[in-house]
């Protein structure tokens, strides 16, 4: 399977993914670090993806979601974005509700 497919695959099979270096337990970077916690501070279940286990994702997400760097946070399939706008939209309350609202969906 091609590695763009597996990331697809992945993004579309849980409804929270922090694709992440290290794991939320042990976190490889202060950013990644800071995206788990604000997840798990709101109580949310999540799929981690550790990139630096896998190096195909860590090459290829960039290209998947336009995005450069790590974290990244998808909820419903969609890239919500790195560390700062997951801290921005938990200060603002929204994270909770799309987190919520992803959730109750399944």
């Amino acid at each position: 399977m091609d590695v763009l497919d597996r990331i697809r695959r992945i993004v579309e099979s849980h409804p929270v993914v922090l694709f992440m270096k290290g794991t939320p337990e042990f976190p490889m970077c202060g950013f990644s670090a800071r995206a788990a916690a604000a997840l798990e501070s709101l109580g949310a279940r999540f799929h981690a993806v550790n990139v630096l286990e896998d190096p195909e994702i860590r090459a290829n997400l960039p290209r998947f979601s336009n995005w450069p760097t790590f974290p990244q946070l998808f909820i419903k399939g969609e890239l919500i974005g790195g560390c700062d706008i997951t801290l921005e939209l938990m200060e603002k309350g929204e994270l909770e509700r799309m987190l919520r609202e992803a959730l109750a969906e399944g």
